[in-house]
């Protein structure tokens, strides 16, 4: 009787967990549901023409090294990652990219990378 009593329990807690993760993943997908680009996932072509406005751009700062660095734009936010031989060019590619027509933000996830191991 007792055995039923705790698996009865546990099939219970199990339950309401799952259901809670359900419920908050569905949560969250609802707001991303409204923009086509984040539900297929795939980049529109005003996407694509953006990040390559950016890439040109940071291609033309004054001492900045853009052959690590990978630039990715969806509906106006920009995402920059990969990674620049020098500090400082961490915070001046967050500015060039700022500086493009149609960003409207700019997530940067670049890193200091030294040469050798």
């Amino acid at each position: 009787m007792k055995a039923r009593n705790v698996v009865s329990l546990i099939v219970v807690v199990a339950g309401v967990t799952l259901m809670s993760n359900v419920y908050a993943q569905a949560s969250n997908a609802m707001p991303m549901a409204s923009s086509p680009a984040a539900s297929s996932g795939k980049a529109t072509p005003a996407d694509k023409t953006l990040a390559r406005e950016v890439r040109k751009a940071l291609s033309k700062a004054q001492n900045f090294d853009v052959s690590n660095v990978f630039v990715k734009a969806r509906g106006g936010v920009v995402t920059l990652s990969g990674s620049v031989p020098e500090g400082p060019q961490i915070q001046q590619a967050a500015e060039v990219a700022k500086g493009v027509p149609g960003v409207t933000s700019v997530s940067n996830h670049l890193a200091l990378y030294t040469k050798g191991y």
